[in-house]
């Protein structure tokens, strides 16, 4: 794992950058919400293994940024901005995007090809949950929701929670990177996430790094 993370932005991601990339991941996997009050910053620094003035001094500059707001008094707190998705807008960085985002392919595809054939057709049941689900889902942000677990999911399968750990480094950072995709586009992914799953439990490698490629490869019309 810590070879993996050193790939990750010239190092790895530094505290802060962690912080801000797995609380984009829970506002896209509607853990938390626009206007929710985040956990203390005891809570967060436990969760994710750093110090608490390292989580203090990034919230901090998440509010300076306009991601998060901070209350005072009895009901206060730090809160997701009610504003969240405009802001992000506005961080987007499409060339850094692709350099994350062709890691992530190179992680999936390294998984699979380790996997394939290795993986028994019980441990996909949930994988092929959520493509079932994602063919009938109609509400945009829920279809983005089941995208990213499915992700984080294959990662787990495949690789154990070390890898789910990375792949929620990168999907968490291609929250604030990219624009979210249009559910045309996750529709046609989700054809390659059902391909993946069954050239993994055929054990046809090829052809699964080749439905990860293709995954990567849908794009706007």
């Amino acid at each position: 794992m810590a070879g993996a993370r050193a790939l990750l932005g010239g190092g790895g991601q530094t505290g802060a950058e962690l912080v801000r990339s797995r609380i984009a991941l829970q506002v896209r996997l509607a853990s938390v919400l626009p206007g929710d009050r985040l956990p203390d910053t005891g809570v967060l620094a436990d969760e994710l293994g750093i110090s608490e003035i390292t989580v203090r001094r990034a919230l901090e500059g998440m509010c300076q940024d306009g991601l998060l707001d901070r209350r005072r008094g009895r009901a206060g707190g730090t809160f997701v901005a009610s504003a969240w998705e405009t802001v992000v807008a506005v961080m987007q960085d499409a060339e850094a995007a692709a350099s994350l985002d062709s890691f992530h392919l190179l992680v999936e595809c390294g998984l699979v090809a380790h996997g394939c054939g290795e993986v028994e057709a019980e441990r996909l049941e949930g994988l092929r949950g959520l493509v079932t689900e994602l063919d009938v889902v109609d509400d945009p942000a829920r279809l983005l929701q089941l995208e990213t677990r499915f992700h984080l999911e294959l990662a787990e399968v495949l690789g154990g929670p070390g890898m789910r750990e990375l792949a929620a480094d990168l999907l968490g950072r291609l929250c604030l990177l990219l624009p979210a995709p249009e559910p045309a586009v996750l529709r046609e992914r989700n054809r390659c996430h059902a391909e993946l799953l069954d050239e993994l439990t055929r054990g046809a490698t090829d052809l699964a790094v080749r439905a990860v490629k293709a995954h990567q490869r849908v794009q706007p019309v």
